[in-house]
């Protein structure tokens, strides 16, 4: 089949690595895949992207976006429509971010009848009005919509179902539901730690954030809890990997609390590099106040890191039970502190939660995902687009 992927923007988040993902489990499957990307990109994803076997056009040269819905939608009618002539695909993977409606609808309305979209969120950062509007495309335009989590996937339809690969290579249904949820997948660059993680029991436990430093991503309640575990004379150290604007903010409290020899600010690390900071951490912080899935959650999982996430979102259930007593009640400084305590307190603790993250991981493999993926198209093939 010839597929083409559809999405805003090609930047170093987590959306487009997992989208990359999808482009490679196309084409590992022998599809023609195209990506084609509206507004902003970097180079160096672009070529990530074609490098996974698609063919990229990128709409807009200079990486900017229309400003207002009118030059918006002038903008993709034209560039979408030329792009469908150009390629002319058998299905169209939307990736549901801003704009998501809009490029579905020009989409339809240039011809394309099978399109499928991915929602890389819960419901709770949409508007009621943004709510109808995705339900709306889901029963009446799209062929399916693809959720990441089946909480994320409740929080849309009210109730959801997990789309799985099985020994018989067919889907327990001939039809396509008309929304479902297939997980995210551990990144190809990441790969899954061999063995169990060795710590010695006197040297200093490691607490880190690989993460968006944004408000959405609580990162202004990772220095206040970093500072109250330590406060209960712990020897603790704190790596902050990424880019965003609360940097400023986190390093004023570093600051004022005088702990600046205790915490480093790795800055924004390439994908290259991230199994190297991850090895470095011993408890990975997820102090998100929205989650639709957490694809850092699961990097840090494959590499041995103990999890401390936020109890909202997709979180619990990427934890699983064994990890959830590990899950902090939202916004709560307290409850990461303590649950930092607990772990750097019992070594031995750490050690077991340390290899329940990399059992739990697994559920997340790159093969599970592009397994179900190519199912996905299979039916996609067979049925071409009917759906239950």
């Amino acid at each position: 089949m010839k597929v083409l992927v559809a999405i805003p923007c090609l930047l170093e988040g987590g959306t487009e690595v997992q989208t990359l993902s999808l482009v490679e489990a196309l084409s590992e499957a022998g599809h023609h895949v195209g990506v084609v990307c509206y507004f902003e990109w970097s180079g160096k994803m672009a070529e990530a992207f074609r490098k996974s076997g698609a063919e990229v056009t990128l709409l807009s040269p200079d990486g900017k976006r229309p400003t207002g819905i009118v030059a918006t939608t002038r903008f993709l009618w034209k560039g979408l429509g030329e792009t469908v002539r150009s390629f002319r695909p058998d299905v169209v993977h939307v990736q549901y971010m801003a704009p998501g409606a809009l490029p579905t609808l020009i989409l339809r309305l240039r011809g394309v009848k099978q399109i499928l979209a991915t929602l890389h969120t819960g419901a709770d950062i949409f508007s009621p009005r943004g709510l109808k509007i995705i339900r709306f495309l889901t029963s009446r335009i799209l062929t399916g919509m693809q959720c990441i989590s089946l909480t994320a996937e409740k929080s849309f339809f009210g109730k959801a179902v997990l789309f799985e690969n099985n020994s018989s290579g067919q889907s327990p249904s001939s039809f396509l539901p008309k929304h479902f949820t297939i997980y995210n997948a551990v990144p190809s660059h990441i790969s899954p730690l061999t063995g169990t993680r060795t710590r010695l029991d006197n040297s200093p436990l490691t607490v880190g954030v690989v993460s968006r430093l944004e408000p959405i991503k609580g990162m202004d309640l990772v220095v206040p809890a970093f500072i109250k575990a330590r406060s209960a004379d712990i020897d603790l150290r704190l790596i902050v990997a990424g880019a965003g604007s609360l940097r400023k903010e986190m390093e004023r409290q570093v600051a004022e609390a005088g702990v600046e020899e205790y915490v480093e600010f790795a800055g924004l690390i390439e994908s290259v590099e991230l199994e190297r900071i991850y090895d470095r951490i011993d408890v990975l912080l997820v102090p998100s106040r929205s989650e639709g899935f957490g694809l850092t959650l699961i990097e840090g999982m494959t590499r041995g890191c103990v999890p401390v996430a936020a109890n909202v979102g997709g979180l619990p259930e990427v934890m699983g039970p064994v990890l959830a007593p590990l899950l902090h009640a939202p916004e709560s400084v307290d409850d990461i502190a303590a649950r930092i305590m607990l772990l750097a307190r019992d070594r031995n603790l750490l050690a077991y939660y340390s290899a329940a993250a990399l059992s739990r991981a697994i559920e997340f493999a790159p093969h599970k995902y592009r397994q179900a993926v190519q199912q996905l198209y299979r039916l996609l093939e067979t049925n071409d687009g009917n759906m239950s």
